[in-house]
């Protein structure tokens, strides 16, 4: 038994490797025709190959749950994405476009704040958010940037074109999956990137990355000493942290590595003190520094803030980029983006109804069996209300919410999230897949080949979020299409 194309069915959906039964889309002919030629049985096997690999390397996520934290092997699925280089450049200057115009309004946001004299955006959704931190008014970071990492959902929709459907200013998370998917994919099909398919590369992630952490480093020297902040090993992106920082070549530190003397911040070693110049921190705002935000937190350091302010150490992201990371900011961003860089837009955002609009609200209310809801400033997928699969107390209890604080809540349609092959264990099926790429900026951005494709494992599901049940898969940009 062999893959039928002919009998692959999506549905109405975008299929991003078959455009109609038995005829694969140009970026996906050869990777179509190589699945044909195995059997299933041999696809199996791939499966299984990769499912140990997965298991030796020990690439795991970790669940919160109430029966404490779970360990969980990362979910992957063997059967590639592949993205053809001509859409894929456009797509890269559209993500490059977006970091730059919210970097220049975070950075007007903590200082001049012309974008709110001019009522681009309203005032009060900015002094009034989660996300804004009073204490980094009058901060100008170096090159003014404040968010130099950036995870930006995509999906593409019945049309096949690519719509933003959020940014990830704050602590995003996902880039060690791209990039172990990468090497599973090389230990399960190595035939195919020995042959003539032109995959563009994905491993000099981690040398971008560092490369952007030492240039905002506050001293000039050849290598600045660079450490990830982590929360610790029962944080679920751990693994992650772990992961960059070994392949930085950078130090992994906890909060109580590193202490803070005349303002200066020292990472304690073996040898005695040692400065630090930049910190990757995947610590929220609010955890990073107890002498300013939770007096309670263990995480952070005291006088970390302070020494940032001084210009002492650099923090990435800054403290404060959460700003332009709400539900609610996303669906002004075309219009920051023309209102700072003087462009259209080159990525559309995905319609959007906000709640604190009378009129739209309205609207939203009426239509709660139609629209995903979704709170400003949740993450992983949880607080949202899925419409057409929501039930009536469902429906009622997120109205009662959105009367209550309606700036908390933004509705949009259920998109139709286009589709990839995935492997079953007895036939290949579609199923709804959405696209993480990562942006970087410093002096200079950099945008991955691909990204993070997750995938929904279960038949008909949107739901994408590993935490959740969703999985993964390799994704290729192919040259010279």
């Amino acid at each position: 038994m062999r893959v039928n194309w002919k009998t692959y069915d999506p549905g109405h959906f975008f299929d991003e490797i078959i455009s109609s039964p038995g005829y694969a889309r140009k970026p996906a002919r050869r990777l179509a025709s190589y699945l044909r030629s195995l059997t299933h049985e041999a696809l199996l096997e791939r499966k299984t190959a990769a499912e140990l690999a997965i298991k030796t390397m020990g690439i795991s996520f970790t669940v919160y749950s109430d029966a404490g934290n779970i360990d969980r092997e990362w979910p992957f699925d063997i059967i590639p994405r592949p993205i053809a280089e001509s859409e894929w450049n456009r797509t890269s200057a559209g993500l490059q476009q977006r970091l730059r115009a919210l970097n220049c309004f975070i950075h007007d946001i903590y200082n001049d704040q012309k974008i709110l004299k001019d009522k681009v955006v309203p005032a009060e959704l900015i002094l009034n958010s989660a996300n804004f931190r009073s204490q980094c008014v009058g901060v100008k970071p170096k090159f003014d940037v404040w968010a130099h990492i950036c995870g930006t959902d995509l999906i593409k929709d019945k049309d096949g074109r690519f719509y933003v459907l959020e940014d990830n200013l704050r602590v995003p998370s996902g880039v060690s999956y791209m990039l172990e998917n990468r090497r599973v994919t090389k230990r399960v099909f190595p035939e195919l990137f020995d042959s003539h398919y032109d995959i563009l590369p994905v491993t000099e992630y981690p040398a971008q990355l560092l490369e952007t952490l030492s240039a905002i480093s506050p001293r000039k020297q050849k290598s600045p000493e660079v450490v990830v902040l982590t929360p610790g090993i029962y944080n679920s992106a751990y693994f992650e942290h772990s992961y960059l920082a070994q392949r930085m070549g950078a130090e992994l530190v906890e909060g109580n590595d590193l202490v803070v003397e005349k303002d200066m911040v020292y990472m304690r070693t073996i040898d005695g003190l040692t400065l630090v110049d930049t910190i990757y921190r995947r610590i929220d705002d609010l955890f990073l520094d107890p002498s300013v935000f939770n007096k309670g937190s263990v995480l952070g350091v005291a006088g970390l803030f302070k020494a940032w302010l001084k210009g002492n150490v650099a923090l990435a992201n800054a403290p404060g980029a959460g700003v332009a990371d709400d539900k609610i900011i996303y669906t002004y961003v075309p219009q920051i983006i023309k209102y700072y860089l003087d462009e259209d837009p080159i990525l559309p955002n995905v319609p959007s109804y906000l709640c604190i609009d009378k009129k739209q609200c309205q609207h939203v209310l009426q239509n709660l069996d139609k629209l995903v809801v979704k709170p400003a400033n949740e993450s992983g997928g949880y607080g949202m209300l899925m419409g057409p699969q929501s039930s009536s107390k469902e429906r009622a209890e997120f109205a009662r919410r959105i009367k209550a604080d309606p700036r908390n809540y933004m509705a949009q349609p259920l998109i139709s999230l286009s589709t990839v092959p995935v492997l079953g264990e007895r036939i290949v099926e579609p199923r709804h897949v959405d696209l993480r790429p990562f942006v970087l900026q410093a002096r200079e951005s950099y945008v991955t080949a691909g990204g993070l494709t997750r995938v929904a494992l279960v038949k008909g599901s949107y739901v994408v979020n590993s935490s959740q049940g969703g999985g993964s898969k390799d994704t290729w940009i192919i040259g010279g299409i």
